[in-house]
């Protein structure tokens, strides 16, 4: 008999290092009554073979504080637990065979430097002493990281249990979960009432308020029978281990990407395992119910091209026997970051899945950052990254993971180019004019599935990307593009704005507590307004336009729509208002440059003057045989217009502006314009200059907040910070050297001091050099102290002289925006 509890406060499902961790963290934090399930062993799925790598350094502050928070913790374990996790802090190695390798590593260095990780760049000299047993011809050099290491996945799992146990947790094998169950709750919203499963007792209920999705591949079937999306496909992953070598010892981790490859000791064997450029997917017809602790069977003509290159890299595989070629199946998702995060569409569902190959570094932190979130309803940091609201709905067809886990299981180890686009399982998502726009050159990219318009090739140019980290092949056409916004007029396609209409009686007051500006406004009046959380976090920034009394549309950053639609819904409370994604229903043709009121009036009868059409207005419009709305709103910092247009009237009103713009100068411009823009004015980017943990005052925002309100999301906050004063602030910076390109996380250096990364960046054309945004600490400092400082930035090692200003470089007092 298995004694499975009726009631819990939180079940985990799934036994794998990331279930294990969040249960353990769960009854850290207090909540004992946990329990977790497991269809058949611990550790059964892919953690008992991942190969067990803890490498610090992930792409952000905040992925980095998460693996270093599982390295701390994978070290305390043992003392705690009993149970020995294997660590051993080799360190670990990343050489490359490339300048633009070279390149990317130096930056990686220098990442590491603002976070704290310690980090030594190695020539191949000093590779070659740390590493005798490395072929270094063609080794042009590397980084070290002496505090990363190596460790045994199952026991760490087996750790993690074993203190949730302690702490009062239940884990029991054998049992699976066959459905979440659930109930209607207030306001129609669907709610977690607990988990059906079957034992060998037969099947049975667990009643509960929380239910942790950590089921790795099995996961997304899991979840989608609840309607929840959880996007990610098994792929086949392969290693190699020889018979012991003698002599061998302890050495770094060590990453050739070049090669696709990555290296380990282990216990006098070395392994080399593969990250290749086209991976296998696994598992389209479902995983068997037997499955456990299963290999797959061998490719050895797959895996041939690496282990070709290690045999010239690593010499003693020509000799040393193989001991095992393995191969099994681990998850990957259409953007190789995991999930984590509350689910959009069923309260109380949670996600810790899809993990990429980095689950046993990545476990630890995100099972401590998950816990808190449950428990306190609010994540500890910034977890944009891998926050499971940035799942699109479509992202649930498998056809289309299929296609893209063939690719993201080898960008791992491909170059991370700045502006890198994916090539698999694209053309998802596409506006009314993306057959115009390719006819006069577009080259796309995409985000959030949406195709989008980056740039557009001249005639007889290659409409490929060729990847840089200094100019890249379209560096001029951006140019040109941005200076025909800067003086001309230029039309970018924005169609792929999430917007969201929210309706009813209590419309206005619904929306005056969620948001930071005053929404009891006239109709046609826009609003730039914040959501903030109660730490004065910003959630969302967004526009508000007044369509009527009690009629509201809300425009939001395509990528973000999941993530606000949650967030309105979720705030939602005994106010009778309906949120609606309407986002399919009108194009958005963005008009701006000094010459958009004259090419709107040479096609329409109404009157674009700032008398009659002022900044932050809405109006109804006739254009060409058609209608639509113009808003007088800006990205890019001059005079302009959004144009919403229907859908079924996009392809003629494209026409006629194009027709009449040749008389005008009109220029199709992309994304890349429209961004190196929106940086001279140092227009903020959420997700990288602002989010849900950036204080909307320090983010120089505090303009969109209204004092006079008296109740809303995060007022507390404000009003808090505004008596305490800030602690730093968002600078903009431009560099002395035009030939130096900026791209995002670079170092800020005050005064010879690190101080911080540069969170976006952009070439300002009109500007003359590389422009970039990132917090300055200033706490008890004014503003004339802050600029008084010298500042450089620092690139891949190299540091150069920046200005920095609180104010927009490019028209600080937004005359021509105003018109």
């Amino acid at each position: 008999m298995v004694d499975v509890p009726k009631t819990a406060r939180a079940v985990v499902i799934g036994g794998g290092v990331s279930g294990c961790s969040v249960a353990y963290h769960l009854a850290k934090a207090g909540w004992t009554d946990i329990v977790l399930l497991e269809r058949r062993k611990l550790t059964s799925g892919t953690t008992w073979h991942a190969a067990g790598l803890i490498g610090q350094l992930r792409a952000n502050q905040n992925m980095t504080r998460l693996a270093k928070y599982s390295a701390d913790l994978y070290r305390s374990l043992e003392a705690e637990t009993e149970v020995s996790t294997g660590l051993k802090q080799v360190g670990s190695m990343t050489v490359a065979l490339t300048a633009d390798r070279m390149q990317e590593i130096l930056r990686q260095a220098t990442v590491a430097r603002i976070f704290g990780v310690d980090v030594n760049e190695i020539s191949p000299s000093e590779i070659k002493a740390m590493y005798p047993h490395l072929n270094v011809d063609g080794v042009i050099g590397g980084v070290h990281l002496p505090g990363d290491g190596q460790c045994d996945p199952a026991n760490i799992a087996m750790a993690l249990a074993k203190g949730a146990r302690m702490r009062g947790a239940k884990v029991i094998e054998g049992i699976k979960v066959t459905a979440v169950t659930e109930t209607p709750a207030p306001g129609g919203k669907r709610q977690v009432s607990g988990v059906d499963y079957i034992g060998p007792d037969g099947p049975g209920h667990i009643a509960a308020d929380v239910v942790i999705n950590c089921g790795g591949m099995w996961g997304r079937d899991l979840a989608a029978q609840s309607g929840v999306t959880l996007p990610l496909h098994a792929c086949e992953h392969f290693y190699l281990v020889t018979e012991p070598v003698a002599g061998l010892t302890d050495m770094p981790v060590l990453r050739v990407p070049d090669e696709c490859a990555y290296y380990k000791t282990d216990a006098g064997k070395m392994m080399v395992g593969a990250f290749e450029p086209k991976a296998k997917p696994w598992g389209m017809n479902g995983i068997r119910e037997d499955f456990e602790f299963d290999t797959l069977p061998e490719d050895w003509d797959h895996f041939a091209p690496i282990l070709e290159d290690a045999a010239n890299r690593m010499p003693m595989f020509q000799t040393a026997g193989i001991h095992t070629f393995f191969n099994g199946p681990e998850s990957f998702t259409p953007d190789d970051r995991y999930y984590l995060g509350p689910a959009p569409e069923l309260g109380g569902y949670w996600v810790a899945a899809g993990y990429n190959s980095v689950g046993i570094v990545s476990s630890g932190g995100a099972g401590m950052a998950l816990a808190e979130w449950i428990t306190t309803g609010d994540a500890p940091f910034d977890l944009w990254d891998v926050d499971i609201r940035r799942a699109q709905p479509f992202q649930k067809n498998r056809r289309y993971l299929r296609e893209r886990v063939t690719e993201t299981l080898g960008l791992l180890y491909a170059d991370h180019y700045p502006y890198r686009q994916v090539e698999t399982a694209r053309g998802v998502r596409r506006s009314v004019l993306h057959e115009h726009l390719k006819a006069k050159g577009a080259v796309f990219g995409e985000i959030a599935g949406w195709e989008r318009a980056n740039w557009f090739a001249n005639e007889g140019q290659e409409r490929e990307y060729r990847y840089s980290w200094s100019r890249a092949n379209w560096f001029d056409n951006q140019k040109a593009e941005h200076m025909a916004l800067r003086e001309s007029v230029g039309l970018i396609d924005m169609t792929s704005f999430g917007k969201i209409r929210v309706e009813g009686r209590d419309a206005m007051a619904f929306l005056n507590r969620v948001c930071s500006a005053q929404m009891d406004v006239a109709e046609g009046r826009i609003v730039y307004t914040m959501f903030l959380n109660r730490k004065g976090g910003i959630e969302a920034d967004l526009t508000v336009t007044r369509l009527s009394e009690t009629a509201y549309l809300l425009v939001v950053p395509g990528a973000l729509l999941q993530r606000c639609l949650a967030w309105l819904r979720g705030n939602l409370g005994e106010e009778f208002a309906v949120v609606t994604d309407v986002s399919a229903g009108e194009s958005v043709l963005c008009l701006m440059g000094p010459k958009s009121r004259d090419l709107l009036a040479s096609v329409s009868p109404n009157d674009f003057s700032n008398e009659s059409h002022p900044f932050g207005r809405a109006k109804e419009i006739e254009i060409g045989l058609g209608l639509g709305r113009a808003h007088r709103v800006t990205y890019v910092g001059e005079l302009g217009w959004e144009l919403y247009i229907p859908s079924d009237q996009t392809a003629h009103v494209f026409e006629v502006l194009a027709e009449a713009g040749e008389a005008h100068g009109l220029k199709l411009c992309g994304i890349h314009a429209m961004d190196s823009c929106r940086i001279e004015k140092a227009y903020r980017h959420w997700g990288h200059d602002i989010t849900d943990e950036d204080h909307v005052l320090e983010a120089g925002l505090g303009f969109t907040v209204s004092r006079k309100k008296p109740d809303f999301l995060g007022r507390d906050a404000v009003l808090a910070r505004e008596d305490q004063g800030l602690e730093r602030r968002l600078v903009q910076f431009r560099l002395e050297d035009p030939a130096v390109s900026l791209f995002h996380n670079e170092a800020i250096v005050r005064d010879g001091r690190i101080v911080g990364p540069v969170t976006s960046a952009n070439y300002g054309h009109a500007l003359g050099g590389a422009i970039g945004l990132g917090y300055v600490p200033c706490k008890g400092e004014s503003e004339a102290e802050m600029l008084a400082s010298s500042y450089e930035i620092e690139v891949a090692g190299q540091r150069f002289k920046a200005h920095a200003s609180l104010e927009p470089m490019y028209d600080p007092k937004s005359a021509r925006v105003r018109g």
